[in-house]
């Protein structure tokens, strides 16, 4: 009930409502609870003595994330903003696309990085923040980058940020949690010589890993959903598919001249980038990535574009 409040509530932007992006963040919402229920249930069965310590270190963890954890993004991805006298065609842009969607403007950042990208954060309108890399202004004309921002402005207006930032959480709080409990149970006196220490020892890696496999797939079946609905509401919304497919593939396209040290660095990111960092030639990255493929996103841009074509 939680998860849906925080999915529904909220002004309605003029971003047409994806009922299937919903059902699923409400779904993904649901399955990472049980699985943080059931992980952090392990780890109080199995470490009794350490139970306080496991339940204050989840908490903390858990309300740190959901608060600061855009800002923790935005400064890793090294986003600062900028007024509208330091950006004034950023700025000009953004403004254009919340007059459109009939929504209240977010921060405006830039990244300075060649490496050509855009990302929004916040858990809420209130709290959004929309920021382009310095690589990504240089190249795109302003149609483009309409569209780039009228995707990233999407994943505000449905709150799939919100959603992706608590998922994406627990494969963190995984490791983490089996550091403490690794550490409390090794540190007891008699943990070599009590046999259920030693079985916890083995067991909790092994919830560990099964947690952050569980996590990584929800997370990436739902972000792969989650581009796919922000480039047909940005579509249906500008009216201009066209302008988001060439940004598509001239963002892409560039990914493959970018230095291997830059996109390794942006590489941890690409839940929240526009279109994932990293080379054509990584096939393996290609097959865990977060985004859906360049042929099915530009495909479906082509459908939009001949469905507004029609009379």
């Amino acid at each position: 009930m939680a998860g849906r409040t925080m999915v529904g509530k909220g002004p309605r932007s003029r971003y047409a409502p994806d009922r299937g992006l919903t059902t699923r963040m409400v779904t993904t919402m649901f399955l990472i609870g049980l699985v943080y229920v059931v992980f952090v249930g392990v780890l109080l069965a199995v470490l009794r003595g350490s139970w306080p310590l496991i339940l204050l270190i989840a908490g903390v963890l858990f309300i740190a994330q959901f608060w600061f954890s855009d800002r923790i993004t935005a400064f890793s991805m090294g986003a600062h903003e900028v007024t509208p006298e330091q950006a004034p065609e950023l700025h000009g842009a953004v403004d254009r696309i919340c007059a459109l969607a009939d929504m209240p403007k977010p921060r405006v950042a830039i990244a300075d990085s060649d490496v050509p990208n855009a990302f929004a954060v916040g858990r809420n309108e209130n709290t959004a923040l929309v920021c382009a890399t310095t690589g990504l202004l240089r190249r795109l004309e302003p149609e483009e980058l309409e569209g780039v921002l009228a995707h990233e402005l999407s994943h505000v207006a449905h709150r799939d940020v919100a959603v992706m930032t608590i998922a994406s959480f627990l494969g963190v709080l995984a490791g983490v949690m089996t550091r403490i409990a690794l550490w409390g149970g090794l540190g007891r006196p008699d943990s070599s010589r009590d046999p259920n220490a030693a079985i916890a020892m083995l067991l909790i890696p092994v919830v560990s890993a099964a947690v952050y496999v569980v996590s990584f797939l929800l997370t990436r079946l739902l972000s792969r959903y989650r581009e796919l609905s922000a480039d047909r509401a940005a579509a249906m919304l500008t009216g201009r598919p066209s302008a988001l497919a060439s940004a598509l593939t001239k963002v892409t396209g560039e990914m493959a001249a970018i230095p291997t040290r830059d996109l390794r660095k942006a590489e941890p990111f690409n839940a929240f980038w526009f279109a994932p960092a990293f080379s054509s030639k990584e096939s393996l990255s290609r097959l865990l990535s977060s985004h859906p493929t360049l042929e099915q996103r530009l495909d479906q841009l082509g459908r939009i574009s001949a469905q507004l074509g029609r009379p």
